[in-house]
This record gives C-alpha cells, structure tokens and sequence, in this order.
C-alpha cells in the first residue's frame, strides 16, 4: 500500500484498492490525475459524479448555461432549488459534496477558438458531452494539437454513442469519424427532439467508466471503436472507425504507437 494514501483515501477508496487492476498504485495515478469535462448536462452530470466518486484528484468543469427546470429530468448534477444558478457553480457544489478531498475547477464560459487550447492544455484528459457540433470540433482540433485523449459522448432520443480518439496513439480522431464537411447544422438537439433521460445516465457512466481505464491503462481501449446504444431494444453494437490519412486535423499528425 503506498505510504502516501491517507487512512481516509484507504477507506474512501477501499473497494477500488482491492481490484489487483488497481490496487494502491492505481488510485494514487487516479489522485495525480486532471480530467476537463466539457458540459455539465445530462451526459456530463453522470460523468463528473463518477470521476470524483473514483477520485480524480482535479476535475475542471466549463459550462456557461444556467440550471433550468427543464434540465432536472436527467442532469442529475442538479437540484430545483438550484434553477437559476450557474450550471458550473451548481456542478462543484455537488461534488464537493460527494468529495471534498479533490480539486473542482469551474470555468464558467463559452468555449471557443480563443480559449479551447489553454483550458485544453491544463488537463490530462476531456470528456466531451456538450450539444452542438461546433463545440465538438474545437475540442476535437484541441485535443490534437495538444496530444491528449478526447472520451466523446452523444445522445439524442432512445439512442447514445460513444468513442475514445487518441490519433497521437495511432487512432482516429473525431472529425475523422464526422468530417466537418459532412455536417450541414441540420442535427436536432434535445430541446428539439427530446431525451429519454436515463440514456444520458447510461452513456455518461460509460464515458466515465472509458476516462477512468484511459487514466489507469486498464483493459481495452475504446480507441477506433464507436459503441452505440438503443434504449429501446436494449442492443449494443461497436463498428471500427478507419483513421482518414485525409483528415485536415490530424491527417499528419506524428504516430508513437
């Protein structure tokens, strides 16, 4: 047992430290660990819950919206007495809550093409569950650039995907799956087609579950797999997503597989 694990992190932490996969070592590597969680709506409430729960020593939150009643129905990060209230500052009131023993980071702003790289550059890891594409492109070209794993999720309806993209490890990345000039802004959102609420629950636990072994080097990455859900069946399927040597975002990027 590392020696620098509190007797309070050993019990907090106490059912992870007795998976040989983990162990001490491995919840120290996750206490060491930065993950940016791009939203903090349906897919990024679930998300942000389990990564502090597991002990990720620093989790930044950007989201600029504010709680509405609307959102209650699945954004779980959230409460009624809360409407009105900064989505970011209602997120770290919650998991402060769950646990005070990590850093909670709030950036409560738009992300965009001026500051995507800095918040960027300040983590180990983003998970992206944000609703528009524009978002997710600047992301996408953000991660790499800076070479850092991207866990993406989606969901719309009865369905969710998800998908890994490290292209500095070998993979494709997002726009190689979504080339931008495939997206004419037609997409509905959730507002606009509604969300069966806890599919958002279910991928957003899925994309922490994938950020979590990302962090750890545990099991099989999602990396070059995209895992779709349909609620309304209850059917997984995973189809591979070829790199494109074409993609203007990391079409050249320089491989260390």
């Amino acid at each position: 047992m590392p020696l620098d694990l509190t007797e309070n992190e050993i019990q907090r932490y106490s059912r992870h430290i007795l998976l040989p996969e983990i162990g001490g070592t491995g919840q120290v590597r996750l206490r060491n660990a930065s993950v940016l969680i791009v939203g903090a709506g349906g897919l990024g409430s679930p998300a942000a819950c389990y990564l502090a729960a597991a002990g990720v020593g620093r989790i930044g939150i950007i989201d600029h919206d504010r709680v509405e009643l609307s959102n209650l129905q699945r954004q779980i990060l959230h409460t009624t007495d809360r409407v009105g209230m900064s989505k970011a500052a209602s997120a770290r009131q919650t998991l402060e809550a769950l646990n005070p023993e990590i850093c909670i980071e709030t950036h409560e702003t738009r992300l965009t093409a001026e500051n995507v790289a800095d918040l960027v550059a300040r983590y180990d890891l983003v998970c992206d569950g944000c609703d528009n594409f524009e978002t997710r492109y600047l992301v996408n070209v953000a991660c790499v650039q800076q070479r850092k794993t991207l866990v993406s999720a989606a969901v719309l309806r009865f369905d969710g995907q998800l998908s890994t993209f490290r292209p500095h490890l070998g993979g494709p990345c997002y726009e190689c799956l979504f080339p931008r000039a495939g997206e004419d802004g037609s997409a509905p959102s959730c507002g606009d087609a509604g969300i069966f609420g806890a599919v958002t629950g279910v991928l957003g636990t899925l994309q922490a579950t994938e950020a979590l072994k990302e962090l750890l080097d545990l099991g099989e990455s999602l990396a070059g797999r995209l895992l779709l859900w349909d609620a309304l069946t209850t059917r997984f399927t995973t189809i591979t997503i070829p790199r494109d040597p074409d993609c203007p975002v990391c079409g050249k990027q320089e491989r260390h597989d």
